[in-house]
């Protein structure tokens, strides 16, 4: 708890520091987004005083014009009715009229004028306010297309990282349902701490007839488990083989990269096969008379369910391949739907054999959890893993002998098909073998796992003397210890005491004594020239076994002679009309058959020692080349072995390499989900914020513009409802 809660205050010092630096980023972005929104409203202040100004000018001189235009009307009016009036008299005040006339002339010229000027300004003023809204719509609709695509972004990171708040959440759940169990877990300890009885710290005493029948059925169990791992290395090799085979024939044309890959994974099932027995091997010898076997001191257990987990793994890594492996041999050319029934059944039993090794893979980590994490009440829940445990190796024997039968049936079809090689055939019995093989192992096992299953739910007998609760390993350690100190104590105590015989008795008893010597020496010679005789016996054995087979040789030469005669003189008297039996008998009393001498029976008996001597060499030899033989493969296998050991070293290094750099990954990963998270927030409170500003603002303008048209419009009525009134200059 103080870990969890040390873990929980360094990520909560953390995320402070992040969202102070943050927060400063913010206030600074506020800040610049806040000048420049002021700099904005200034300008549009600006703007709308000059277009106000702009305006106002245009009412005047629109105004002046109207006066103007409606002054020079009288004036040409007044100009028309003069030109009459001089046209019938011809009055000495023409003159004054001229000039007057004139002075009229200038002061429209310079009107007009005027009026040109400030038609052209209001022109110019015209075209800057059409300019200026182009601009501040061009402005608006790229704060709406930023607007979008900033929301569009948004939308977009929302999705994405949905799904890893989502999972963040969840983890952050069970983190928490996992911190308030253990707390209460860890009340409960205590508790129990505070009621625990002295009398449990008693050391328990030591049970040997336990630790008997966990050695014997440990070494049952490596029986089997060696059968199984037997079985399963020829079936993986046998399904490598056939997948070279069928349905493409490697050795005439390339199989499909799939069946490479999975080819090259099943080549590698020995570096997962294998480990499974060196595990059992180790737990079998960890488990001795002066050891305490428990799940709780049992550590080599750990190790096995190790090898256990990754050779699940590479059941689960070569599924896919397998499925797919048998999906492309229904797409052969021959392939008929009832081979492709059986492909099914068949894919469906590898799933099943798979879901079951999975399941072991799961009790046996249970199995071996007590032996990394001690519990004071112990394990509670073994006699129901054991009872588990033994189901599911009956559901392996079931699910194996299910997959024989169905690639009994498959090989059966597979040899009626007309393109089958002996090859395949060959290699189909191999597989059906090695699956049979499996099939009874699985049995032996399961049967073997359910008529112990008493022993192995059954209590232990180890346990402090007057309390409750499992063995401590510190406890097996100290009860060890005084088994050895108890053995070396009563080994001390027990000195052997000093004869001692009366003299009386030690008198009567030496004349009994002396005889007795003399007699022990008289059997002793007895039986030393037993002994010697016995020896002489053996070599006399030992030479007349050597003389029968000598005599043995020599009988089959001269059989072989004799026959050699027969047909010699068969030969020689067939054309005589006489019988081989009077031909023989002539043959035999010939001088020259009967002239054999003392020197020819001597060559002929050197020559049989020396076939003796030949025989008794080439046997020799031949076990020779065998041990040689037997030699050179164990040589290859132990380099092999040395070989796979160093690779899977170098893949042990690798994977934690690679584990700790994802871990890393991960928890920058996590930091940066947060961040992400963070500045989504605010981004998501800024657009908001500047989105409703920019609303306020727009719908201000357009209040300002609605007033200052009507303004307008009040003013141009007013002006022309004046207009009529305005007296005309002198």
């Amino acid at each position: 708890m103080d870990e969890i809660s040390h873990k929980i205050h360094k990520i909560a010092m953390l995320l402070c520091f992040d969202l102070r630096a943050q927060n400063q980023v913010l206030k600074k972005g506020v800040v610049d987004e806040q000048a420049s929104s002021t700099s904005l409203k200034e300008q549009m202040k600006q703007r709308e005083h000059s277009l106000r100004k702009v305006e106002q000018e245009m009412d005047s001189l629109s105004f002046r014009n109207q006066q103007l235009a409606k002054r020079v009307e009288l004036l040409q009016e007044e100009l028309a009715t003069s030109q009459a009036k001089g046209q019938k008299r011809d009055s000495p005040s023409q003159q004054g009229l001229q000039q007057t006339q004139s002075v009229f002339d200038e002061d429209l010229q310079k009107k007009i004028q005027e009026n040109e000027r400030l038609h052209i300004q209001f022109y110019e003023a015209d075209e800057q306010h059409r300019q200026q809204e182009s601009q501040l719509k061009v402005q608006l609709e790229e704060l709406e297309r930023d607007r979008e695509q900033h929301q569009a972004i948004v939308d977009g990171l929302t999705s994405k990282y949905m799904d890893t708040i989502e999972r963040l959440q969840s983890a952050q759940a069970r983190l928490e349902v996992k911190s308030q169990t253990l707390e209460r877990e860890s009340n409960e300890c205590r508790v129990q701490t505070e009621e625990c009885d002295y009398n449990s710290l008693n050391v328990p005493p030591h049970n040997k007839r336990h630790q008997l029948k966990a050695r014997d059925v440990a070494g049952q169990a490596l029986g089997f488990v060696q059968d199984i791992v037997v079985a399963l290395l020829n079936f993986h090799s046998y399904t490598e083989q056939r997948v070279h085979i069928y349905p493409l024939d490697s050795s005439i044309e390339p199989i499909s990269p799939l069946n490479q890959k999975f080819s090259q994974y099943l080549h590698e099932n020995a570096a997962y096969v294998r480990p499974l027995e060196e595990g059992l091997v180790q737990l079998h010898q960890s488990i001795t008379e002066d050891t305490v076997t428990v799940l709780e001191t049992v550590g080599k257990l750990k190790g096995f369910a190790d090898h256990f987990t990754s050779y699940t793994h590479f059941l689960q890594k070569i599924l896919p391949y397998q499925l797919k492996s048998l999906e492309e041999e229904c797409r052969a050319p021959l392939c008929t739907s009832s081979l492709i029934s059986k492909n099914l059944e068949l894919q469906s039993g590898m799933k099943r054999i798979t879901s079951v090794f999975d399941k072991l893979h799961s009790y046996i980590i249970l199995l071996a959890l007590p032996s990394e994490l001690y519990h004071p009440t112990g394990l509670t829940y073994s006699s129901a893993v054991f009872t588990q445990l033994a189901a599911c190796l009956h559901s392996l024997h079931d699910a194996v002998k299910e997959m024989s039968k169905h690639y009994s049936q498959k090989a059966g079809l597979e040899q009626q098909l007309p393109t089958v090689t002996q090859k395949l055939c060959t290699t189909n019995e191999c597989l059906l073998a090695s699956l049979g093989m499996l099939t009874n192992s699985t049995d032996k096992i399961a049967t073997f796992f359910s008529n112990n299953l008493d022993f192995f739910t059954s209590s232990t007998g180890y346990g402090p003397r007057g309390g409750v609760g499992a063995l401590n390993p510190l406890q097996a350690e100290s009860m060890l210890g005084n088994k050895k100190k108890a053995s070396d104590y009563m080994q001390a105590i027990r000195k052997p005491r000093a004869e001692s015989v009366p003299y009386r008795e030690a008198l009567l008893n030496r004349r009994v004594l002396t005889s007795s010597t003399e007699s022990r020496q008289g059997l002793t010679q007895q039986v030393v020239a037993s002994q010697e005789k016995i020896a002489r016996l053996e070599q006399e054995k030992e030479h007349w076994l050597l003389e029968t087979q000598l005599g043995r040789v020599r009988l089959e030469k001269e059989s072989q002679r004799i026959q050699d005669l027969e047909t010699q003189l068969s030969s020689a008297l067939g054309g005589g009309g006489g019988s081989p039996a009077s031909a023989l008998s002539l043959g035999l009393g010939s001088p020259a058959l009967t002239s054999l001498d003392d020197g020819e029976l001597e060559e002929r008996g050197v020559g049989d020692e020396e076939s003796r001597e030949q025989l008794i060499k080439t046997h020799y030899m031949a076990r020779v080349g065998e041990l040689t033989t037997q030699l050179q493969v164990s040589d290859s296998k132990a380099v092999n072995f040395h070989a796979e050991c160093r690779a899977l070293a170098k893949r042990l290094a690798l994977a934690e390499k690679s584990r700790e750099t994802l871990t890393e990954e991960v928890k920058l990963a996590n930091q940066n989900i947060t961040r992400l998270q963070d500045e989504l927030a605010t981004t998501k409170r800024s657009y908001k914020e500047q989105l409703s500003m920019m609303s306020d603002h727009l719908c201000s303008m357009n209040e300002t513009l609605s007033k200052q048209r009507e303004e307008i419009d009040i003013l141009k009525l007013s002006s022309k409802v004046q207009s009529p009134l305005t007296p005309l200059p002198q």
